[in-house]
């Protein structure tokens, strides 16, 4: 066990210590669902797993609560698998190691996979504490949130029979959500071919680092710089102004992260390389003042390269970096209806050549309102378009509407007010739950989302506010025993 474990709540800590060391990848989750089934075996659990694993566990109420209102704890299996560069992890096999670093917990160069292993192990510390009073209990634990969606959107039938749902997988404490927005992925297709390097080209290799990234919809309204785009600024301005021929590029990984790192690899008649080398420096120097109040670790490096063999073919490598410039990127329109929420966005995510001589770009976008959604679609659908890529979907999830006269938010309200003394802010939030496809299945949930403070997710930067999370825990005891 490690450190964390010395920390209260006890119970939690301890689940979630058990839960880092069990790698859980979205569509890998074989060996936590194979944690979670045991878990159950082991504590005599009612579990059921469905055809894509699912799973849920069952707990009678406690003596004198058996007529209490079905209460579902949901939250999800995987977690976003992100490393900084220099860091040897392999996320199918090692052991997330988590420390204590003051107030918070973080883990050696990789993300810590508090989301939403933070939810998961206040779900079985509930399950484990007979001290915990509550109603007819149901715990669900979803596989594939983070790339698909999938455990919600193919959730077995008959998984769940509780009235009330509350999801763990929020990341403010003192908040509760009861609403969130909507997404589809927009996946561009280059097809390109390589041709020979020209000659008395001098080739170079850019590289974007050290970025703060994070979730591309609770972060996509603090500025944080995609490294995608600006790669791709530095070759715009390569192929007007000296000749600039791609070989490669690479960036970003994950479609729910706001990329941190790219790099190009690129060359320039030999001729021009006095006068591109001085173009780059003034560029660096103009991207650090830019970025230098909202990205003060940002590093843009520029090496000689050993000369290439092969550049992309002149037509596919102009489509592709004016796409990558033209395609619109971070907060489209804030709402009307909530005040600061953002209403509607769009994440350039990754830029991946594949060895099938296709380039794939991968983005996603995000509204409160499905229309909106749509339309901002269509804009970087029509962006790609022109570009002469092959567009494609995902199919998308359904948001979550608010619904601020629930009786389950009633009541977490007024525990959260009891036991704390403050008022809790009330939102929507801008990232993705799963929660919009729990109420197309079973539209007479009531549902309310809260959690411990996190910070930095979908990065190595991810930190968990060690404080909130006993009140995080309190507040989900109070929730059940008062419902």
């Amino acid at each position: 066990m490690s450190a964390i474990t010395t920390l209260e709540p006890r119970l939690v800590w301890e689940q979630f210590d058990a839960i880092t060391r069990v790698p859980r990848p979205s569509k890998k989750e074989g060996r936590i669902i194979e944690f979670l089934i045991d878990f159950a075996k082991r504590h005599g659990i009612e579990y059921r797993k469905d055809a894509v694993g699912n799973v849920v566990m069952r707990k009678s109420a406690t003596p004198g609560y058996e007529d209490h209102p079905g209460v579902i704890l949901q939250s999800h299996m995987d977690m976003v698998c992100e490393k900084n560069s220099d860091v040897e992890f392999d996320f199918e096999h090692d052991a997330i190691r988590p420390y204590i670093d003051g107030e918070w917990v973080r883990a050696e160069g990789t993300t810590l996979g508090a989301d939403c292993g933070i939810g998961m192990a206040a779900a079985l510390a509930v399950l484990l504490d007979g001290t915990v009073e509550h109603g007819p209990l149901e715990a669900l634990f979803t596989v594939d949130e983070e790339t698909g969606l999938t455990g919600a959107f193919e959730l077995g039938e008959g998984m769940l029979t509780g009235k009330y749902l509350l999801n763990l997988d929020s990341e403010d404490e003192g908040e509760l959500f009861i609403g969130c927005a909507g997404g589809i992925d927009t996946i561009a297709t280059f097809h390109y071919e390589m041709e020979p390097a020209p000659k008395n080209y001098t080739f170079f290799r850019v590289d974007v680092s050290d970025l703060q990234g994070g979730h591309s919809g609770d972060d996509i309204d603090k500025g944080r710089v995609n490294s995608n785009k600006t790669v791709a600024r530095l070759l715009w301005d390569g192929m007007q102004s000296c000749e600039l021929r791609l070989s490669y590029f690479s960036g970003g990984n994950l479609r729910n992260a706001i990329p941190r790192e790219a790099y190009a690899i690129f060359g320039v008649p030999t001729k021009f390389k006095n006068e591109f080398l001085n173009r780059y420096r003034l560029f660096a120097a103009d991207l650090e003042n830019e970025f230098r109040f909202r990205e003060p670790n940002f590093r843009i490096t520029l090496n000689e390269m050993p000369e290439v063999e092969e550049v992309l073919d002149a037509r596919t490598q102009s489509g592709l970096i004016y796409s990558l410039v033209g395609v619109p990127n971070g907060v489209v329109a804030m709402s009307f209806a909530v005040p600061g929420l953002v209403e509607t966005s769009t994440n350039l995510a990754s830029v991946k050549f594949g060895d099938d001589h296709t380039i794939v770009v991968t983005s996603s976008q995000r509204s409160s309102v499905e229309s909106a959604k749509t339309y901002v679609m269509q804009m970087v659908e029509s962006v790609f378009t022109l570009a002469g890529a092959d567009v494609a979907h995902s199919d998308g999830y359904p948001g979550w509407a608010p619904n601020p006269e629930s009786h389950l938010l009633e009541t977490t309200v007024a525990a959260y007010r009891r036991l704390f003394s403050t008022e809790p802010k009330v939102r929507a939030i801008h990232a993705g739950l799963e929660c919009g496809l729990f109420l197309e299945k079973y539209p007479e949930l009531e549902m309310v989302s809260f959690g411990p403070t996190l910070r930095g997710v979908h990065s190595p930067d991810e930190r968990l506010e060690i404080a909130t999370v006993p009140k995080f825990w309190q507040l989900l005891c109070e929730t059940l025993r008062t419902l």
